[in-house]
């Protein structure tokens, strides 16, 4: 495998599609050659950062990683390696479940170490907030893999500005980054602040000042879904979705670039610096990406305006 050209950080490639059917035992040869298609074709595009989970796949997301890993020397070198932990998914006798304690996490991590064949985890997110966590049996766990050299950086997901201040005060080293769930169809988090003081506001749920702490705080907003499934980029299912794939594509012509990098220009083009998490495991597609990774967002404050509210449906309070 070669990388033909570095976009650090500005992208990130989410590994959720590979490993096979979610229910198989495991992996086989063809999950091999999908993995190895889909990791070279997000070097290609200029991507060099790995977003997985202990639970894509059951596990096998992280396992056929692995595997390639295994097989092209030098790769860890240039690559980051990102996991996440935190969720228990559903058995046939119990219901799904979020795992914060510091013994699970623990455990988790080693799996995750096991199933990726590294000797450490560049960055490692909590996936989702656990109500009965104990911050300081948590940080605690966090700060003895981080001490062992098992853990490089910190980060979560899915977690709102006091959740992240909180965890903060217990831990020795700077969390990294927060992901979110964030995209031109999944615009609440950047509503929140437009809301203020209308009677839309109460139907947004997004936890006003999250945004604003992550950028005083130096961490990257990660955007999970940023190709918002392909609804703006080849699959339309309303009007409203139409009018706005129209108006991707047009822009896509006229910047000389792909709808779909379009689409994350869009994310990328705040100041918060959004880093666009692309799930796909189709080569093509991931391909199509490539200008988000390696060209600055060319959309002038009208097209990002003129997107949003295309998407949106309605003016601006």
């Amino acid at each position: 495998m070669t990388t033909t050209h570095s976009g650090g950080g500005r992208l990130l490639y989410g590994c959720m599609g590979l490993g096979g059917d979610w229910d198989a035992e495991d992996y086989g040869p063809s999950d091999i050659s999908v993995a190895e298609a889909a990791i070279e074709a997000a070097l290609d595009a200029g991507i060099t950062v790995f977003d997985h989970a202990d639970i894509y796949r059951r596990g096998k997301a992280e396992a056929v990683f692995g595997e390639v890993l295994s097989r092209a020397a030098g790769l860890r070198e240039r690559i980051t390696l990102q996991t996440k932990c935190g969720i228990r998914l559903a058995t046939d006798d119990r219901p799904g479940i979020y795992d914060l304690r510091g013994s699970s996490i623990r455990q988790r991590v080693e799996e995750s170490l096991t199933r990726l064949r590294t000797d450490a985890l560049d960055t490692l997110l909590l996936h989702r907030p656990d109500p009965l966590a104990d911050p300081a049996d948590l940080a605690e766990a966090l700060m003895s893999l981080h001490r062992q050299g098992l853990v490089r950086a910190f980060g979560v997901s899915n977690m709102g500005a006091a959740q992240i201040d909180e965890l903060q005060t217990h831990l020795e080293v700077p969390l990294t980054a927060n992901q979110l769930e964030m995209s031109l169809a999944q615009r609440d988090w950047l509503e929140s602040g437009v809301l203020v003081n209308t009677a839309e506001a109460a139907g947004n749920g997004f936890p006003f000042g999250t945004v604003e702490y992550c950028r005083r705080n130096g961490l990257q907003l990660q955007a999970w879904g940023a190709l918002a499934q392909g609804r703006f980029t080849g699959r339309q299912e309303t009007d409203q979705e139409q009018r706005t794939a129209s108006l991707v594509a047009s822009l896509a012509k006229a910047k000389d670039t792909t709808p779909e990098a379009v689409v994350l220009w869009w994310l990328q083009r705040h100041p918060a610096r959004v880093a666009p998490v692309i799930g796909t495991a189709n080569p093509a597609r991931i391909r199509a990406c490539s200008d988000a990774a390696v060209r600055e967002p060319e959309l002038s404050h009208e097209d990002w305006y003129d997107l949003w509210l295309t998407a949106r449906g309605k003016p601006l309070p």
